[in-house]
């Protein structure tokens, strides 16, 4: 009897142990998942700049040095 009682009681803690095992599996893939999604809207962001960037340079380069102050001529704010 002594030896089924143990059985019996091993068997309920692995069954816990793996009802918490899967449960951290799917509070890590909707971790995993979440990170995934921010990186796709992270990357169209930094797409989205680029091109700002790239179109802001196209636009310098076509209106030539004109009234451009250089940043390093600049002076900080608080002179």
């Amino acid at each position: 009897m002594k030896d089924e009682e143990q059985l019996q009681q091993q068997l309920v803690d692995l069954q816990s142990q793996m009802a918490f095992q899967d449960d951290a599996v799917a509070a890590l893939n909707e971790a995993v998942a979440n990170q995934q999604q921010e990186i796709i809207l992270l990357r169209q962001q930094l797409t989205l700049l680029k091109q700002r960037q790239d179109e802001q340079s196209a636009r310098l380069d076509r209106e030539g040095p004109g009234e451009m102050v250089s940043l390093e001529d600049e002076k900080p704010p608080h002179y």
